[in-house]
């Protein structure tokens, strides 16, 4: 039997290139990483998080050490780096951490709420269950005009002005949410499998921060949803 039946895999870098210091820097007034870390511990299911960091005493001086639920594990120093696959952190996670389903996200997802993660677990167990996938992946659906870097239509005959809503559908990967198990993985060394779920995540709540602009726009959206609760 696995150690844990569901883990949640939150790796956690010192560096940030391209917003100094984001993942401890204060966010609508906590710690980015404590966002979605608190959404994750707020769902029982998830046996433990699995913080896998090159910055175990920036935790520390954030207050956030091991308990029963959370696990900080070094990273190696031949997986850390702003050019390393964030595959292989998962990777050396997966070996290292026995359990039948695992979870990933990132610091950077702050407004994905438990609510929505427990939806996404249950879609992926009704998957498994069913044998209609392997995997599953948060995405944001899109039916819009897109055009090429050269003005060219990807998706529609600029000609013919058929409405959005009659446009075929695109998705885009959000990077906030990914479900797999061991099995999955191994079979693509990647946490999106070979018959993944595409699972919708509410486009409020689907902020993945990698720039200034995006973390002025999340944490907006982050103190207006406290200023209504």
């Amino acid at each position: 039997m696995p150690d844990f039946q569901t883990v949640a895999l939150l790796p956690l870098k010192a560096h940030s290139a391209r917003v100094s210091g984001k993942n401890f820097r204060p966010f609508a007034g906590r710690p980015l990483f404590r966002w979605i870390l608190d959404s994750l511990l707020g769902l029982d299911t998830i046996d433990a998080v699995i913080i896998n960091t090159d910055a175990r005493d920036i935790l520390a001086e954030n207050g956030l050490v091991d308990t029963p639920r959370i696990l900080i594990r070094d990273r190696k120093p031949e997986i850390c780096g702003d050019f390393t696959s964030m595959n292989l952190v998962l990777a050396d996670d997966v070996a290292n951490v026995d359990a039948g389903t695992y979870m990933m996200t990132h610091t950077t997802n702050p407004l994905l709420r438990t609510a929505t993660i427990a939806r996404a677990l249950a879609a992926y167990r009704e998957g498994i269950a069913a044998g209609t996938c392997d995997s599953l992946f948060t995405v944001n659906r899109f039916q819009t005009r897109f055009y090429r870097e050269d003005g060219s239509p990807l998706n529609h005959d600029p000609q013919v002005l058929t409405r959005t809503q009659d446009l075929e559908p695109w998705f885009e990967e959000n990077s906030n949410l990914y479900i797999f198990s061991r099995e999955s993985f191994a079979r693509t060394n990647a946490r999106i499998g070979v018959r993944p779920l595409m699972f919708e995540s509410p486009r409020i709540e689907a902020s993945d921060i990698d720039d200034q602009e995006g973390w002025d726009i999340a944490e907006a959206l982050a103190v207006a949803a406290l200023k209504t609760a």
